[in-house]
């Protein structure tokens, strides 16, 4: 059975953060300006993001649900789809609100939905593209007449200056000791908030364009290498990561930055470019897809840095597509994980670019564990 991507919808909290504003907004970790930040902000291409943050007290204006539930509603209108009308809701991210009950049970807390199917997916970015599969296989297999799918991210809720704990000893010298690890103070610059949404059917739309899912692979290279990016947890000597319920076995300057989200620097360089051409030539193979016939690629990569060696990486394995079918916003929206896919799809499919009979690659890549996905969309 066929399933379309009817509409999409996106929420960006409040007004959009320039980079000399950001440690304005965020604040600066022991009163001190971060020596990593303009590194960061010169390799990443982005120019602006959105924080779900009051700029006068520091305080959050939303929960990642509002987040979420404020996507799904742009998806509603008076006289067609509404929310009484929402038969499967899924929902991704990286960060829910709460350990339990599950990100989507709030979410669907947050829009009053009568009784419906409601699942959790978990992850990084990976989560947005896991709950949209699952949306799409239970409208393809005939479960329910229509789905909604959503990544949201609230990624400044750990990023604030406050999040961080003083170190032990005040008077050690902060010019000698930095107060946060790179792997650490670099996620700070690099992430940001909103949510995305999508409504997908079994028939296109017949006024306007609609984007035909014609299939969705995902590989997780987990078993084979350590964990890159994580949060509530520390990474020992031995790539293990100790979590926080072991928090009694840490050093007390481990605990300081439990619950910070952090990157394996190396680890990420080192590996997430050939897990990505492992996961592409899997799908080359399985799919018979061949790189002339894509109209349009959406990559979500977190780094303008790593825009070059996404393209050297994937022509290496024979899949060259020439930057003039690339499309992403990190510029203007920033990197926001889960939702980073539906925010970039959402704008090409506002812009009036897309013709019937073109075909969209889609890319998703995960340095949590490297995992990898691609989803391949039609313009009926």
């Amino acid at each position: 059975m066929n399933v379309y991507i009817n509409r999409l919808s996106r929420f960006l909290p409040n007004a959009p953060v320039s980079n000399d504003e950001i440690e304005t907004v965020l604040g600066q970790v022991n009163h001190m300006a971060s020596r990593t930040k303009r590194l960061v902000l010169k390799n990443n291409g982005i120019l602006k993001r959105y924080y779900a943050l009051n700029r006068a007290t520091g305080e959050l204006t939303h929960t990642n649900a509002e987040l979420a539930a404020e996507a799904v509603r742009g998806l509603t209108d008076e006289t067609g789809f509404g929310l009484d009308d929402i038969q499967c809701l899924c929902c991704g991210t990286t960060s829910p609100d709460l350990l339990f009950p599950g990100h989507a049970l709030m979410v669907a807390g947050e829009l009053g939905l009568p009784p419906v199917e409601a699942v959790s997916t978990a992850g990084i970015c990976i989560s947005g593209m896991t709950a949209f599969k699952f949306a799409f296989m239970n409208v393809a297999m005939g479960l329910s007449a229509n789905a909604v799918s959503v990544g949201s991210e609230l990624s400044s809720s750990f990023m604030r200056a406050a999040f961080f704990s003083p170190p032990e000893r005040f008077d050690a010298d902060v010019e000698k000791r930095p107060t946060l690890s790179f792997d650490t103070d670099f996620l700070r610059w690099m992430l940001s908030d909103g949510a995305g949404a999508a409504l997908l059917t079994r028939t296109p739309n017949t006024d306007g364009i609609s984007l035909k899912i014609d299939w969705i692979d995902h590989l997780s290279h987990a078993g084979e290498l350590d964990t890159c990016m994580y949060g509530g947890g520390v990474k020992q000597g031995n790539g293990k990561v100790v979590g926080w319920r072991d928090v009694e076995h840490l050093a007390p300057s481990e605990k300081n930055t439990l619950m910070a989200v952090k990157q394996d620097i190396r680890h990420l360089e080192k590996n997430i470019i050939t897990t990505l051409q492992r996961t592409l030539e899997a799908t080359m193979a399985r799919r018979t897809l061949f790189p002339e016939n894509v109209d349009w690629f959406l990559p979500h990569y977190s780094s303008a840095y790593f825009r070059d060696k996404f393209y050297k990486g994937m022509a290496e394995v024979g899949f060259e597509i020439p930057y003039d079918k690339w499309f992403t916003n990190l510029p203007e929206t920033g990197n926001v994980g889960s939702a980073s896919i539906y925010l970039i799809l959402e704008a090409l499919f506002s812009s009036g670019k897309l013709m019937p009979g073109q075909r969209l690659l889609c890319c998703i890549p995960e340095s949590g564990r490297f995992s990898h996905c691609f989803m391949h969309l039609t313009v009926p």
